[in-house]
């Protein structure tokens, strides 16, 4: 499975697990907007009874009647027909499905929030297979120099001009740098199935990485991560006012407890003592409920709503200090890695010419292969730094998209 960076975050999105726990919260809140608008409209029902009964008549009226017999019955009763009910005013009903419309855009920010994070986890994943990818093929490098190293010593000693020490020296060297990529092979092995592990592919299949040539660029960032672009495009804040409006609601649907609820009721039905006799029998009915006294419940709820609203207030304010915080390290770590880049290249084209002077003399037998060894040492510490350098301004870069909210604008389309 050859992946590149594009396409490994939309594997991630589609089939993170996460991500699809975040999607079903989504769906699950909007089912809750159904549950409390269906409080809003009537609710109809039908019915078909039909029973048998005999009454005690001395226990019906607490004694026996003159001229009446002990009991009554056995006689049938058939009743089939419709009742309803539905609110004519009641506030509170419309402040819970306003509140749920709320509770939508809650789950919706956390959905937002979860595959933001879902795509920093698969970028940083992803430029950590690069960068032990570079490290392999830094490795394949500086075995093949040092394996020609080695030759040119072998080959010197055999014509009597080097030493057996030379060539020693130089199969160290060769050792170990064959040590050095076994263990660059190895990380770039463990690091993808890791990346394997969060895009929720099957274990049995090979990931290689598409774009490898792209770890070595450093591109600008063309989307806005201003510290204000950050204050509106974060799904946590968009989280906290989905909140607040909730509460809000909340607070005034404990007011409105004190409000009148006004209903309308009734039932219509055919009735009789067999379903051949019945005849139409209705009942319809406005009903009044004034509450009195509650108890100090409907007080206690109002100060429960201020004090989340309070609550919500300081994570609004310590969010927004922490998002600051984000965006202002991470674009000044995006800064200083650009330039450890660019002093990193410098680095590389020095000691490779290092090499070649240090190759040059020891050719000419001016020098040992001491020289040699030591720019070899020096090529080997700039090809590290050269890698941790692109690393490190690549996830500054994604750590700069996460904090101004624009990790799947950035990595995703």
């Amino acid at each position: 499975m050859q992946l590149t960076l594009r396409d490994a975050v939309n594997l991630a999105l589609k089939q993170n697990p996460q991500v699809i726990l975040a999607n079903l919260a989504v769906a699950q809140s909007r089912e809750d907007v159904r549950t409390a608008r269906s409080g809003l409209l009537p609710r109809v029902g039908g019915s078909v009874a039909e029973s048998v009964n005999r009454e005690n008549v001395q226990a019906l009226f607490g004694g026996p009647i003159p001229g009446f017999p002990e009991h009554i019955g056995p006689f049938e009763t058939f009743q089939a027909g419709l009742s309803f009910q539905a609110p004519v005013f009641d506030l509170t009903l419309w402040r819970r499905y306003k509140a749920s419309q709320a509770g939508v855009g809650s789950a919706r920010s956390d959905e937002i929030a979860m595959r933001e994070e879902s795509v920093l986890l698969v970028v940083s994943q992803y430029l950590g297979s690069q960068r032990a990818a570079a490290d392999v093929s830094a490795a394949e490098s500086r075995v093949q120099l040092a394996q020609a190293l080695y030759d040119q010593a072998a080959d010197l000693q055999k014509n009597g001009v080097g030493t057996g020490i030379d060539t020693l020296r130089a199969n160290v060297e060769l050792q170990n740098e064959k040590q050095r990529l076994i263990v660059a092979q190895t990380g770039l092995e463990t690091s993808l199935f890791g990346l394997a592990r969060l895009l929720n592919v099957d274990p049995k299949r090979k990931i290689e990485l598409a774009d490898q040539g792209k770890f070595f660029q450093t591109p600008q960032t063309d989307a806005d991560q201003t510290l204000e672009h950050a204050y509106t495009s974060r799904p946590e804040l968009e989280r906290i006012a989905s909140d607040r409006r909730r509460l809000e609601l909340d607070r005034q649907t404990a007011s409105e407890e004190r409000l009148p609820k006004v209903s309308a009721n009734g039932m219509w039905s055919q009735l009789g003592l067999t379903p051949d006799s019945v005849i139409p029998f209705y009942q319809f009915y406005f009903s009044l409920d004034v509450p009195l006294f509650t108890g100090g419940r409907i007080q206690a709820e109002r100060a429960k709503a201020d004090l989340a609203l309070r609550q919500l207030a300081q994570q609004e304010q310590d969010l927004r200090n922490r998002i600051a915080l984000e965006v202002k390290t991470a674009a000044a770590q995006t800064a200083a890695a650009r330039n450890e880049v660019d002093v990193a290249n410098q680095g590389i084209e020095l000691a490779r010419q290092e090499v070649d002077q240090a190759r040059d003399r020891f050719q000419a037998g001016v020098a040992n292969n001491i020289e040699v060894i030591s720019a070899q040492d020096a090529l080997a510490r700039a090809n590290d730094n050269q890698i941790a350098a692109l690393y490190r301004y690549n996830q500054a870069r994604a750590d700069l998209a996460h904090a101004a909210g624009q990790m799947e604008a950035l990595y995703a389309k």
